[in-house]
């Protein structure tokens, strides 16, 4: 990695298969634009969160359906991400929900996700480390000048403006430390509360608030890809740049990446239409519908009122089975279109009624090189929304 050149930065939490897959899409978008702009592209491995239910909950393909998964790590609560075991278990558990993997580069959750990583840095993309001794031991002393700052007054100040003007706040600075002590040697780390003493061996490790500025220590970042969470909680630390002597970053929204599957023709503007099942909006059906057949009558007067009402109930019934026969109309319209059946696309980009990138892992198509490159090339920097068809 090169000192001088500027630093695309973007990262997540280390996860079990590269999970969830909007991971590769903000790496490639770093290294896009890392392209376009002659600076350097770089992975921040954030492997000292220790939110280990995110790390380790993916979804995985058992028997052709797509199935939740949870890996269990021998570690006591609160270790790091980047020290949990990942033993020859693990690696054939993981192989069993996705495949082929390649062998991890230590025994350790961060040498799966680096091993498996390896397609990324092979196009450029740099992974770092801030727990690595080399570039971590440096800073303590400046990490220790910050903690005498009043950064945790500023963040609450800022949490409480952001409120008042009905800003996303997906983390509160006045519940959630601002400060860890981590140790090195175990990975434990554990919240520090305000004026408490940093245990002996131990780094100052900064809560998700502070975490940006520390990053700007360690790299010349001059611009970060960030998604939507990111982006709300990066404001917290709004005041604080000027504070600590560092510059802000240019922000840029990640691009959403969806993998479409072969043989479907679909476009951004379908999207919302797909996830919600609302075929007519895809492609409405030609001819008259099942439903325009139906006309409704008032009951006989002179029947006794619960026959009255019951002729009521039976005629709304059919009234709702034909138009669930209009439904299935308008799908197949929108299959002539599409290219095949909606539903199976809407599965296959909204697993789960979600975003098919913040549910399935990243580790098929990390294995895809056709894929990876399909990508990188509509990642032109103008378009929130990339549709690429599966290899």
């Amino acid at each position: 990695m090169s000192e001088s050149r500027p630093v695309i930065a973007t990262g997540q939490q280390i996860g079990a298969g590269w999970s969830p897959a909007l991971s590769v899409a903000k790496a490639l978008a770093a290294l896009a634009e890392a392209r376009r702009t002659g600076a350097e592209a770089v992975y921040w491995m954030a492997d000292e969160d220790h939110d280990r239910a995110e790390v380790a909950s993916v979804t995985g393909w058992l028997e052709g359906r797509l199935q939740r998964h949870r890996f269990r790590f021998e570690a006591r609560l609160g270790t790091a991400t980047g020290w949990l075991p990942w033993t020859p278990e693990h690696q054939a558990e993981a192989s069993s929900l996705w495949g082929p993997l390649p062998e991890p580069t230590e025994p350790t959750l961060r040498g799966h996700a680096l091993a498996l990583g390896q397609p990324l840095w092979e196009r450029g993309l740099q992974p770092f480390s801030p727990t690595n001794r080399v570039h971590r031991d440096p800073i303590q002393p400046e990490l220790e000048r910050w903690r005498s700052l009043p950064l945790e007054a500023l963040l609450i100040r800022q949490a409480e403006n952001l409120a008042a003007e009905g800003a996303p706040l997906p983390l509160d600075p006045r519940v959630q430390a601002a400060w860890f002590s981590l140790d090195p040697v175990t990975g434990r780390r554990q919240r520090l509360e305000p004026g408490a003493p940093l245990p002996p061996g131990h780094w100052l490790s900064p809560g998700a608030a502070i975490r940006p500025l520390m990053q700007s220590l360690l790299l010349p970042v001059v611009a970060v890809v960030l998604g939507p969470s990111e982006r709300a909680y990066w404001r917290l630390c709004e005041p604080l740049w000027d504070v600590v002597g560092l510059a802000a970053p240019k922000i840029l929204p990640r691009p959403s990446v969806y993998v479409v599957p072969a043989g479907f023709k679909v476009g951004p503007g379908d999207l919302d239409a797909l996830r919600h099942g609302a075929w007519d909006r895809l492609a409405s059906w030609p001819g008259p519908l099942p439903s325009a057949r139906f006309q409704s009558v008032a009951p006989d007067p002179t029947w006794p009122e619960p026959l009255q009402q019951r002729f009521s109930r039976e005629q709304d019934r059919s009234r709702e089975r034909l138009t669930k026969l209009d439904r299935r109309l308008h799908r197949e319209a929108a299959a002539e279109r599409l290219g095949g059946d909606p539903e199976h696309l809407r599965q296959a980009l909204f697993p789960f009624g979600l975003p098919q990138e913040r549910v399935v892992p990243g580790a098929p198509w990390l294995r895809s090189p056709q894929l990876l490159d399909a990508i990188l090339d509509r990642m032109d920097g103008s378009s929130p929304v990339i549709l690429v068809e599966e290899p």
